[in-house]
Order: C-alpha cells, then structure tokens, then sequence
C-alpha cells in the first residue's frame, strides 16, 4: 500500500487503513488533503472501490491565536457519529473505524457535487428557508434523542473538551476584550456550564452542514458535551445573523431562515418549555455574536467596519438581556442593518 507522493501523510495513518481493513497491500490509495476546519488533519482517501474520509485531531488548532486542545477529542467525535448514525441515518457520515490510540477515524465521503456546503451555498446568495427549516428540525430531533439519557451523559461528559473548544475561546477570550461586560459573560458561562439536559453538538456552523439529496448532513462534532442545548441553537442562528452584513440583497431571506429555523427547532423539544431553551439561546446570542469577531475564532467573511458594527450590535444586546430569542433576532438584524446607512 502507498500513497499519492505529492502528499505528506503520517505513518500511522497508513497503516490504520491496513490494520481495520479498509486498504489491502495491493491497494494503492490517492490521498487528498481537504480543507476548511482549522482543528483536524482531513484526508479524502481514494480506494479501489470506493472514497472515504480519513480524520485525525490536531493538538494546537490552525489559528492566530494560541489555542491548544485534547486530541482525544476525536474520540469525542467518533462517539456523537455512532450516536446520530442510530437517530437520524443517513443525515452524518457513516462511521467506519476508529483507532482511540492513534486518534484517527474512517467515515464515508460525501462528494462536493451532490452535498454542497451550506456555509457556501449562503455566500453565494443560495438562501432558501426550506433548508433553514430542516436544520432546525434535524438538531431539534438530535437533541429531543438523547435527554435525560444517563448513559449518554456518562459517555458526553467531556466538560475539559467543551470547556477548550468553546468556553474558553468563544466567551472567556472574549470577556478579557470587553472587560466592562465580564459580569454579563460570567453569567452566561455560569449559566451554560451547569445546564445540562442533552447531547449537543457544539459547531453547528454552516460550514458544518451539507445540504445533501435527502437533507441535511451534519459534520465535525469535536466539540460534543452533554450540556446546553440552547448553545447549538444560538451558534447557528448567529451565522445566519452575520451573513446578513456578507450577503448582497439576501437580508431578508437569512432574517425570515433564522426564524424560521427557530420554530422548527421548538417543534423537537421535549425536554422542557421550548420557551426555556430559547431564553437561553437569547441571552447566549449577543455575545456569541462579540466573539464571532473578538474571540480566537473570528469570521473570515467580514471587513474591519463589519466586524465594527458587529461588536456594536453585541455589546448592546448583552445588557438588554431579551428573554425571548424571536425579539433578538429581530432587533439584532435590524440594528446590522441600520449601520449600513
């Protein structure tokens, strides 16, 4: 077995195809490097029968910042696979190895033709709410799946995990640039960290999500915890709000999408008042928005007076403390769309 010779790739990689027979000696797979994520080494593997996927976690992540995290996180990920594999099939990848030790795993690959990225489908000014609906409800079903399940909880308790790839980059790094508001980041931490009622994702970003021939398919769950689920909720309905300052005449779509996708969402709770979660989502959306632009994972899409105006809108909304996640919305898109003028 070999490998395309234009491309570096580890040992251990290799020979984890070998050893979980997914290559033979004979075989002679291409290997192709894929981009996008800035947390994992990402290989589109060509076999003699098929192409799969092969991921492997990086200790410090692809940043400016320092931003080290535990490589066992692709066990963390390995395990929401299977878990969403038996809920929603056909909707993740389908697992095919893991190795724990070498902190690699298999998955199918999803052709780009077939199973173009949301993220760029909204860039391009592709917006339809149908879809904003079918992510709402896919998440919504996910987490509806897994409450209150003990042995779930036990298998998600990845709290260090959680606590590197997101408090602590998103809302800790964030609070130290707005130190004024510190109080009102240390509450919603606060608040975040001790909910715990099912499994959530993590990263449900555009960039996450194909929209595939039968739906969405959800990718890169690094980040799994059982915890918050009002914390998928707002992280995906922040980057339909910032691609409202990105996107050229689709305003209104990516506004009406949000929504939309909000009430798809409360559809699939069960695990107490819709109205719950979405008070939680509305407190976590403003300063997921602050650190969309001062945290150590900024967007690539915006210039430095939409960054401006982002941080504006979400130091405002921060103190209002708005319990209900429709009327953040609103007011949130309306106050980005006034600093246009």
């Amino acid at each position: 077995m070999s490998a395309d010779t234009h491309v570096v790739v580890p040992e251990v990689a290799r020979t984890f195809l070998l050893e979980h027979g997914l290559a033979t000696d004979g075989d002679t797979p291409i290997w192709t490097p894929l981009t996008g994520g800035v947390s994992s080494e990402l290989w589109r593997v060509d076999l003699a029968d098929r192409s799969i996927c092969v991921k492997g976690a990086l200790e410090r992540l692809k940043v400016e910042g320092d931003w080290h995290a535990p490589v066992s996180r692709n066990t963390v990920e390995w395990d929401w696979l299977n878990f969403a594999a038996t809920v929603v099939p056909g909707h993740v990848p389908e697992p095919l190895a893991h190795d724990e030790e070498r902190g690699l795993f298999a998955m199918s690959y999803l052709p780009a033709p077939d199973h173009p990225v949301w993220k760029t489908r909204l860039l391009e000014g592709s917006v339809h709410q149908d879809e904003a609906v079918a992510v709402g409800s896919l998440i919504g079903r996910l987490h509806a799946a897994a409450a209150g399940d003990r042995e779930l909880a036990r298998r998600f308790a990845t709290d260090a995990n959680f606590a590197s790839l997101r408090i602590d980059p998103y809302l800790v790094a964030t609070a130290t640039r707005h130190p004024d508001l510190s109080d009102e980041f240390e509450r919603i931490i606060r608040r975040t960290t001790r909910t715990r009622l099912t499994v959530i994702h993590g990263d449900v970003s555009p960039k996450n999500i194909l929209i595939g021939p039968s739906g969405p398919v959800v990718l890169d769950a690094e980040c799994a915890w059982y915890g918050d689920p009002a914390f998928d909720l707002a992280f995906v309905v922040n980057h339909l709000l910032l691609k409202t300052l990105a996107v050229t005449g689709r305003r209104e779509a990516l506004v009406a999408s949000a929504h939309a996708l909000v009430d798809a969402y409360a559809q699939q709770v069960t695990w107490e008042p819709a109205d719950s979660t979405g008070a939680r989502a509305a407190a976590l959306l403003p300063a997921l928005l602050l650190a969309r632009v001062d945290g150590l994972s900024p967007v690539e899409y915006l210039d430095a007076q939409q960054q401006g105006a982002v941080r504006a809108v979400g130091r405002e909304l921060l103190g209002a403390r708005s319990p209900e996640l429709h009327d953040v919305i609103t007011e949130a898109a309306a106050a980005l769309d006034a600093t246009r003028a």
